[in-house]
């Protein structure tokens, strides 16, 4: 018997995460609030006694010039994706989506498929047979989830081609770095860090460089050398106005949601990063910093204090989010991986993102206007 799905409230789909650790920020319902280009629906699976069962933030974005939406869950959605009848719960997802209009339906499944130790990922990058992640020996699978993708597969689902050669693809990472935090101390955590990072926190701390929490008058300084980390690697940088959305958006729904750190020197702010919580999963989210002074180290010394901070809140993973899955040398983005790596955690491959196309010819339409871009 199928699950019945309907629209919940803000507060049903809130007290439903917060119960359980391992939902992704991108799976409340403040981050709608933050995507004012897309419609955002709070989603509840009921079985049969009426009890709701599991959850799903889906995004719609209108066709232009048609009543017609791409549905997005990012990250998502909260159900149990191990279960031996998944069709159970995404079958009536598909159905009431294609009742609200969507034509094409994208997922991205919070499933962990493999794991490479910070040692197999130094490993990779010193091959020079090693072009990317994805062929580098991994230290750990997750057999479970290879089941998942044949089902989705058997089902009608179609997983998204990984991104461009800088492996980010057009959705949310595929490749992320993470430290897990669970059962170990601070003093375990800071040993795991390479000698490099250790030596660079006391270098950040012997110049006097001082790490603060900021609030939202702050974010204007942020936004000021995020532009200028924008140009040095290569991204297109997000409006001041988007950091000042997210800020009210989500620590309206919860203060710790969201946190501002500014590293100062001399009165000077030459580092900046954002940090999001949602139960026992702690991410860093956006960072900026100047090309002055980076002798004083001030990354090291503001990724320090966010670690240690999220140890505090009682974090199980701390999330460095994207990496490139690319390993060649003139890779612009291989030294923030090799930054990361520094770090002691491990590289971690999620299933990707998958597409389930409601309606083939305007999904098709989708693909090449995407291509187009």
């Amino acid at each position: 018997m199928s699950f019945r799905l309907k629209a919940i409230t803000r507060e049903e789909h809130l007290a439903f995460v917060a119960a359980r650790p391992s939902a992704s920020h991108m799976q409340v319902p403040s981050w709608g609030d933050v995507k004012p280009d897309w419609r955002a629906e709070s989603l509840g699976w009921f079985d049969g006694s009426g009890r709701l069962v599991s959850v799903g933030l889906v995004l719609f974005r209108p066709l232009p010039k048609l009543k017609r939406y791409l549905a997005y869950l990012p990250e998502g959605p909260v159900i149990e994706w191990d279960a031996p009848d998944l069709e159970r719960w995404l079958e009536p997802m598909l159905a009431y989506l294609k009742a609200q209009g969507a034509f094409s339906v994208k997922m991205g499944p919070p499933v962990v498929a493999r794991r490479w130790s910070a040692e197999a990922v130094k490993a990779a990058i010193a091959d020079p047979q090693a072009r990317q992640l994805r062929d580098a020996r991994a230290t750990a699978h997750e057999p479970g989830a290879f089941d998942i993708a044949d089902r989705l597969r058997r089902m009608g689902w179609q997983q998204t081609e990984p991104g461009s050669e800088d492996g980010f693809a057009a959705g949310q990472p595929r490749y992320v770095f993470q430290v897990p935090f669970a059962g170990r101390s601070l003093e375990d955590i800071q040993r795991g860090l390479n000698q490099q990072w250790r030596r660079n926190i006391k270098k950040a701390e012997k110049a006097g460089v001082k790490v603060v929490l900021g609030s939202y008058d702050d974010l204007p300084a942020f936004h000021d050398i995020y532009v200028e980390t924008a140009e040095r690697d290569r991204f297109i940088p997000r409006p001041l106005a988007y950091f000042q959305r997210m800020w009210t958006a989500l620590t309206a729904e919860d203060p710790n949601r969201m946190r501002l750190y500014l590293a100062h020197h001399e009165g000077e702010v030459l580092a900046a990063a954002t940090m999001l919580t949602v139960g026992e999963h702690v991410w860093y989210s956006y960072g900026a910093s100047t090309n002055r002074k980076r002798e004083v180290q001030p990354n090291n010394a503001i990724q320090w204090r966010m670690m240690s901070d999220a140890h505090e809140l009682g974090a199980s993973i701390y999330d460095f989010r994207g990496i490139t899955d690319t390993l060649e040398e003139s890779n612009h983005l291989l030294g923030l991986l090799r930054f990361k790596v520094g770090t002691g955690g491990q590289a971690v491959e999620y299933l990707g993102e998958w597409d389930f196309p409601l309606n083939k010819l305007l999904h098709k339409a989708l693909d090449l206007y995407m291509s187009r871009r």
